[in-house]
């Protein structure tokens, strides 16, 4: 693995990258238990630079699918619950090894968003969000210069222009993928204000330009409910909440677990998929290997 490292920008090899979090969790681990440095530089290069880079939905929080680049910044953009569940887990285990706040606000960010936008009214979570909205792909999540300072301003609108690197020539045909391109403390200075005012005055913007962008055409979603991914985001909500204090994140996980339990169970046997009040397939060895890893999660949780 760690021959295949790009020591640069973080990740395994050249392009397309995919996030691959289970490889990321051995490093984390072999980390642990030998005290291998590199293996721990290589995990925090690497989600440090996700979480920076287009592949990360800077907004609403959440992960698209892969990057077609190098530099995790062109993503394909469709979202998927189980990415999403592994790569919370990921962050999670990071940030009890480092204490980085950058790994707590992606876990808690990317739980928000399933919350939010990912969760059946029952409390099964839905499958993915697509692409495309309006025929074009990743239409949804690109901005202009003169989009964001309508929403928030001439002065925070410039703030929020230069710490995402969103300029006139954009990055995606024309238009602009939300990154982290600048530092807040340089920011600071250039503005003439305190790094804590630019933090703020950042996590303000994100919430007027989520609000704003909830005003578009939304890329479709798949609403079925596959019960081994519900296993993993499970898993990924009990872990967050007891690592973290978050009742909350325990009482979805918990709801979740009685929603699969009683809706994609027939007897003492698994169903696949549930969608329309209609469950069927019978459960594959995945669903039952998922499942009860979050319900031992949720145990230990409760």
């Amino acid at each position: 693995i760690m021959d295949q490292v790009d020591e640069r920008n973080g990740g395994l090899g050249d392009q397309p990258k995919f996030p691959q979090p289970m490889i990321y969790e051995l490093l984390l681990r072999h980390h642990l238990r030998s005290q291998d440095p590199q293996a721990l530089q290589t995990v925090e290069l690497t989600l440090e630079r996700m979480a920076k880079g287009g592949i990360y939905d800077q907004i609403a929080g959440g992960f698209h699918r892969y990057s077609t680049d190098a530099v995790w910044l062109v993503p394909h953009f469709e979202k998927m619950l189980y990415d999403n569940a592994l790569l919370v887990k990921l962050y999670l285990h990071a940030y009890q090894v480092t204490g980085s706040p950058l790994h707590r606000r992606v876990v808690e960010e990317t739980l928000s968003y399933v919350v939010r936008e990912m969760t059946d009214p029952e409390g099964g979570f839905y499958s993915s969000l697509d692409a495309d909205s309006e025929g074009v792909e990743g239409k949804f999540f690109l901005w202009g210069p003169e989009e964001v300072s309508r929403v928030l301003g001439k002065h925070d609108g410039e703030v929020v222009n230069r710490f995402y690197g969103v300029t006139d020539e954009g990055n995606f045909e024309g238009r602009n993928i939300l990154h982290v391109a600048a530092d807040t403390s340089a920011l600071a200075t250039d503005f003439g204000a305190s790094e804590e005012d630019v933090e703020n005055l950042l996590s303000r913007s994100r919430a007027r330009l989520l609000e704003a962008r909830e005003q578009r055409v939304k890329p479709g979603r798949d609403e079925k409910v596959l019960t081994a991914w519900n296993g993993l985001m499970l898993r990924a909500f009990a872990e967050a909440g007891a690592v973290l204090s978050r009742p909350d994140y325990v009482g979805i996980a918990n709801r979740n677990a009685k929603f699969v339990l009683e809706k994609l169970r027939r007897g003492d046997r698994l169903l696949r998929t549930y969608k329309n009040g209609k469950a069927g397939l019978k459960g594959y060895l995945e669903d039952y290997a998922f499942l009860a890893d979050g319900l031992i999660a949720l145990h230990e949780a409760t």
